[in-house]
This record gives structure tokens, C-alpha cells and sequence, in this order.
């Protein structure tokens, strides 16, 4: 199961990096303003940079990068996990697709099929209660 969650925010006025950074991982329901320390956030830009690099990182490797406790990590992992946007292999994890414009239209892709099976299963509803 994935679960995708866009919530409709103002884009930042100012352009700045980390602050488009925060604001596509709020907009996508990744971070939230519990996480006092930000730690998924920095979860997610470590994922990038390995991206970038066309590596995937250990739980562990995560951990010595952040001073995070691996109770952290895999609390953020897993939904990152659960958002579709990272991917589990050979025990390392990595984001979905190199590059965030990929990521999202990966995202749209996913949209585009839910809401079809969506109307699909409404219209057969509609139909079964003569609507």
C-alpha cells in the first residue's frame, strides 16, 4: 500500500533552497511540525545527496551521518516507505528515482492510477444503486 498525501500550501516567497526543500516535503505530507528536529527532513536530504551520488544507505550509515537513533530512522524510513517516494534494497535504502522532478512525476503517475480505479469503483456503485 502506498500512501500518497498532498496538502495545498503557499510556495515560499523567497527563493531558497532548503525552504522549496521543507516545503515539497510538507506539501507531500512527509514532514510534520511535531519533528521538532527536523529529523526526517534530514533523513530525506541525506537520501538525496545519495541519490545524487547513485548510492543507497544503511539504517546505520544513516544514523552516523545524523546522530540519530535507529528508532528514528526506521520511524522515518517507513514513511518515507509508506509515501512511495523510498525504496528498500539489499538492506539500504535510497529514494524512488535520482532526481525530485522524476519523484514527482512518478507521484502523478501513482495519482493518475488511484483516481482512475477510484471513478471505476464509483461508477459501478452509482450503477448498482440505479443512479
Amino acid at each position: 500500500m502506498t500512501r500518497i498525501t498532498i496538502i495545498k500550501l503557499n510556495k515560499p516567497v523567497k527563493r531558497d533552497i532548503n525552504a522549496e526543500l521543507q516545503w515539497l516535503g510538507y506539501s507531500l505530507g512527509l514532514f510534520s511540525p511535531r519533528d521538532k528536529d527536523k529529523s526526517c527532513f534530514r533523513i530525506f536530504i541525506e537520501l538525496l545527496k545519495s541519490a545524487k551520488q547513485g548510492t543507497s544507505l544503511s539504517s546505520d550509515e544513516i544514523g552516523e551521518k545524523l546522530d540519530l537513533t535507529r528508532g528514528t530512522i526506521i520511524h522515518h524510513i517507513n514513511r518515507l516507505m509508506d509515501s512511495g517516494l523510498v525504496v528498500h534494497e539489499r538492506k539500504k535504502y535510497m529514494l524512488r528515482v535520482e532526481k525530485l522532478s522524476s519523484l514527482v512525476e512518478e507521484l502523478e503517475k501513482d495519482l493518475e492510477r488511484t483516481t482512475k480505479n477510484l471513478r471505476e469503483v464509483a461508477e459501478d456503485i452509482d450503477s448498482w444503486l440505479g443512479l
